[in-house]
């Protein structure tokens, strides 16, 4: 599918087949982050992914070892018809599975030369915010306390993201802190297509050493009047990918599925384990809050 939409949860082939129409996945990631096998060796991995997928007819085994969607039929739309929802969460920690939670969410939206916020509200977690936190998001407990719970604003944030893109700088992060608040609150699944604008803009931009939201702000000349705040990154972000779309259409980018296949190519950098999370610093921003 190609817009953000929700579904209830339901079985282990259904949430593997939500994942896979991101992309493809491996076996031990989907053992691992979709059926929960946490530490299951890699030939286990193997015989559960082709016990449960070997006999769908909706599924391929690529050459590299990953489980594929059969390409569909339908076309895809093109970049000037896809309405974008550029995503951003501050949030309580890192890790969306364990505890932590959304304190601030703002959804803003990109489409031809629209570029706007059309959500945003801090979030009461339910849990205080840690010290490292609130120094950094300059988000507090008392401003959280009197905040609508996740669950009140559920409806609206589903209402901005229907049929659109979803969209954010180290999209996993925040996709992982939405489909956990709306599985506790809704037992919705989150479900579409996503893009993250860190891994187009090391595709895309020439001359960055680094790919962090600071780093990319500072090359391309963007002021960011509220860092670490929802709406201020989401807002910068959205002016990102609007950046990023014209150098996509530059290389012959037409349809979101060129826009996806950019996004997946390999680049000639070594690749390296990067964890870049909305609440915490950056690479690059770390000699700024110092």
């Amino acid at each position: 599918m190609i817009g953000t939409s929700a579904h209830p949860d339901s079985t282990l082939l259904e949430r593997v087949l939500a994942q896979l129409r991101i992309g493809p996945r491996s076996p031990s990631t989907l053992c691992h982050e979709i059926l929960g096998l946490l530490g299951a060796p890699a030939a286990i991995c193997d015989r559960v992914a082709y016990a449960l997928l070997g006999a769908d007819p909706r599924v391929r085994l690529l050459e590299d070892g990953r489980w594929s969607l059969v390409p569909e039929a339908q076309g895809s739309p093109l970049l000037d018809d896809c309405v974008f929802a550029v995503v951003d969460v501050e949030t309580t920690g890192m890790r969306a599975g364990f505890g932590d939670r959304i304190t601030e969410i703002a959804v803003a939206v990109v489409h031809g030369g629209r570029r706007e916020i059309v959500f945003e509200s801090l979030v009461n977690p339910d849990r205080p915010i840690p010290r490292t936190i609130c120094s950094l998001t300059n988000i507090t407990d008392d401003m959280v306390r009197h905040a609508p719970r996740f669950a009140e604003l559920a409806e609206r944030v589903l209402a901005v993201l229907a049929g659109r893109v979803f969209v954010a700088h180290n999209a996993r992060f925040d996709w992982n802190f939405l489909s956990a608040e709306l599985h506790r609150s809704r037992h919705l699944t989150l479900d579409g297509t996503r893009l993250c604008t860190v891994r187009l803009a090391r595709r895309l931009v020439r001359g960055v050493r680094s790919c962090g939201l600071d780093s990319l702000c500072r090359f391309f000349g963007f002021h960011n009047g509220a860092r670490h705040r929802a709406a201020g990154d989401a807002l910068v972000t959205a002016e990102l990918l609007n950046r990023l779309l014209v150098l996509a259409r530059a290389e012959g980018a037409r349809t979101l599925q060129d826009l996806a296949l950019i996004e997946r190519r390999r680049t000639r950098r070594g690749r390296r384990r990067r964890q870049a999370m909305p609440t915490e610093p950056r690479d690059d921003s770390w000699q700024e809050i110092q």
